[in-house]
């Protein structure tokens, strides 16, 4: 219970790049693709997950330069089947288009892609 209190603390408290970022990211905005943000995974909280694809999107800040527990978190994710996007804060402020692009393609690519509805094909109905 602690960690979703942690977690509505933090989605009150985002810094200036995940504020940003959850502006394109929240309600579908990005070409239909569902987002949450500060969301309870495990041992940790991510800033932005889509599970449909497994996709974690971090924004981070400079106390994550080089950091070995990132590292750990990041292996843990990736073992639980999630892809993770790393962006420097300072990307996400000054090239928001280009880490947009990224995460689009990126989830574009994972989805799967729809499989063609019964009875619709070639042959008609005369």
């Amino acid at each position: 219970m602690q960690k979703l209190k942690f977690a509505k603390q933090l989605r009150r408290n985002m810094t200036d790049a995940e504020q940003l970022l959850w502006r394109h990211l929240r309600a579908h905005r990005l070409l239909g693709q569902k987002f949450r943000r500060q969301q309870p995974l495990g041992p940790y909280i991510v800033d932005f997950v889509h599970f449909g694809v497994r996709v974690i999107v971090e924004a981070d800040g400079g106390q994550h330069n080089q950091s070995s527990r990132d590292a750990v978190r990041d292996a843990w994710l990736k073992s639980q089947g999630f892809k993770v996007l790393r962006f420097w804060n300072n990307e996400i402020l000054g090239e928001c288009e280009a880490v947009l692009e990224v995460i689009l393609k990126t989830v574009s690519t994972l989805s799967p892609s729809p499989s063609p509805v019964k009875g619709e094909g070639g042959k008609s109905g005369s």
